[in-house]
């Protein structure tokens, strides 16, 4: 049997690493309803629904459900007739920022690279 050397068990870690961020961040939206959420701040059930195309309330409803208990966001209940709830990043979740920032920065190169500089 072969012995794992520091760089191999290193490499597994890393992959791991990756692999359970990948866990919580599944699936088609999570990363647009955080996105949402980190480029207003606080948002609206209806307002990250406008913000995402094709997104059903059932669907949005049952990931912000698990992207709360990932601790990535908090969800406050505000007492206004109609009641309304809001979103917002915990501390956890801001953390995620530096991700969305540099998802946008290549997206928009990505994006001339595939369609030239006339579709920015």
């Amino acid at each position: 049997m072969k012995e794992c050397t520091n760089f191999e068990k290193h490499h597994k870690k890393e992959m791991r690493a990756v692999q359970d961020s990948m866990d919580v961040l599944n699936g088609k939206w999570k990363i647009s309803i955080i996105s949402s959420i980190c480029f207003y701040t606080k948002r609206r059930f209806s307002d990250i629904l406008g913000d995402i195309d094709g997104i059903s309330n059932k669907m949005l409803s049952k990931e912000l459900k698990e992207l709360e208990l990932n601790k990535l966001i908090r969800r406050t209940v505000i007492d206004t007739q109609p009641i309304s709830v809001q979103y917002e990043l915990t501390e956890h979740g801001m953390s995620l920022r530096t991700i969305i920032n540099n998802l946008t920065d290549w997206g928009i190169k990505h994006r001339t690279e595939i369609m030239g500089n006339n579709n920015k």
